[in-house]
């Protein structure tokens, strides 16, 4: 229990005191009558079980099916509007916030045959999702990965990745952390920050200057191939050139003209 309220310390800014999250925190709450319910559950008293859920619910706003497998130390966070669906499987050191839904593709005509099996999404270790996000259908979220607010994602998901949007969109892979450094370097030269910037995010701005640092990357490189090749030619090339200052400036809409109405044709 002391390993699990920490863990909730070390995630949650806003944690107090043990005895705040023990007192206050609906998450917490509805883990505890989660167990009770697993257990009934898993002694095949469904009923009971289920009526503990139900309980729980009202109590926190917080839905979870009896007979769902949770690992240690999941924080749910404010957690009003979460539902974790029958077949879930969750990892540990998981965050949740609220609005989540882990729920089954399953629609409203043979459900029997979606009996006895997996529906629902398994969250491996240390995810992350965001308030509002929909992880719906037996897919797999990769451990340390994060979802983005209101993504709705029905498709697995890597490691160490991140997804934004609707639908859900990979946005970060692990293996994309190496060229991330590399525009961050340039970016940095450039005189700007872009920090939380990356190649397929689903903004047309930040993708159009993830395609300029990734060009002039390359002219950098380039350049510094023919410089090298003039010095061999015993060429006299300068050396530790500074790049000027960028001034900072923001991107803003070019005002429209007004129409004048004499020029205006009715024709």
């Amino acid at each position: 229990m002391n390993e699990y309220l920490q863990s909730i310390i070390d995630r949650d800014p806003a944690a107090k005191s043990k005895l705040i999250i023990i007192l206050t925190y609906p998450g917490v709450k509805a883990l505890f009558f989660y167990k009770i319910a697993n257990f009934f559950s898993l002694a095949k008293f469904h009923l009971v079980a289920k009526i503990i859920s139900q309980l729980a619910r009202f109590l926190t706003g917080i839905e979870i099916h009896p007979a769902a497998r949770i690992g240690k130390n999941l924080f749910i966070d404010h957690g009003m509007g979460v539902v974790i669906g029958e077949t879930s499987e969750i990892g540990d050191n998981v965050t949740i916030y609220h609005g989540v839904t882990l729920g089954g593709i399953s629609p409203s005509v043979n459900s029997d045959q979606q009996r006895n099996i997996k529906r629902h999404p398994t969250i491996q270790d240390k995810v992350v999702i965001g308030s509002g996000a929909q992880i719906l259908g037996p897919i797999t979220i990769g451990r340390n990965s994060k979802i983005g607010s209101n993504a709705v994602v029905v498709k697995s998901v890597p490691e160490e990745s991140t997804v934004v949007g609707v639908p859900g969109k990979l946005i970060e892979r692990a293996e994309e952390k190496q060229e991330s450094a590399v525009r961050e370097e340039m970016a940095s030269k450039m005189g700007f920050d872009a920090y939380g910037v990356s190649q397929d995010a689903p903004d047309p701005v930040a993708h159009a200057i993830n395609c300029m640092i990734d060009h002039l990357h390359v002219v950098e490189s380039e350049m510094k191939e023919i410089c090298s090749s003039m010095e061999k030619m015993g060429m006299d090339v300068p050396k530790n050139s500074k790049l000027p200052d960028l001034p900072s400036c923001e991107i803003v809409s070019s005002p429209q003209k007004e129409t004048d109405p004499k020029s205006s044709s009715s024709e």
